[in-house]
């Protein structure tokens, strides 16, 4: 059964190679925002013979086409994810480089509202908050 990405690459006319197929799974799989080197290390596990600059082509055919969004989350390394079906943000925690995605009404209101009162109509936007865990004494909420 072929993986959301993969279908995804079909349908924009992508020749899918067996590798091409192994990345497109690899990353249709991922939970969180692996680099290229991430990719390569569950891709190669899965077929040894899948070269590091064939992950590096196939995720930079992905990112050019629109099926992965790229992301730089201020640690040196581009970041990839699906390209979302849903509009969200993300949370970095600072200590483990661990991406927290979320949504938030009140957040995407303020933003509308902030652009309207500047004279914009907002197009889209990209928010990316980062911090470190709370301590036990300066509670959470």
């Amino acid at each position: 059964m072929a993986s959301r990405l993969e279908e995804r690459c079909i349908e924009q006319g992508l020749k899918m190679t067996g590798q091409r197929r192994v990345i497109a799974r690899v990353l249709s799989d991922a939970e969180d925002h692996p680099d290229v080197e991430e990719v390569y290390r569950r891709a190669s596990a899965i077929d040894p013979k899948i070269s590091l600059a064939t992950v590096y082509r196939t995720v930079r055919l992905l990112e050019e086409t629109n099926i992965l969004e790229r992301h730089d989350f201020g640690d040196g390394r581009a970041r990839y994810e699906r390209q979302p079906t849903q509009h969200h943000d993300h949370l970095i925690d600072n200590s483990t480089g661990r991406v927290i995605e979320f949504q938030s009404s009140e957040i995407e209101a303020l933003q509308r509202e902030i652009a309207r009162r500047l004279g914009y109509r907002l197009t889209g936007h990209r928010l990316e908050l980062y911090g470190v865990p709370l301590k036990p004494e300066e509670g959470v909420g």
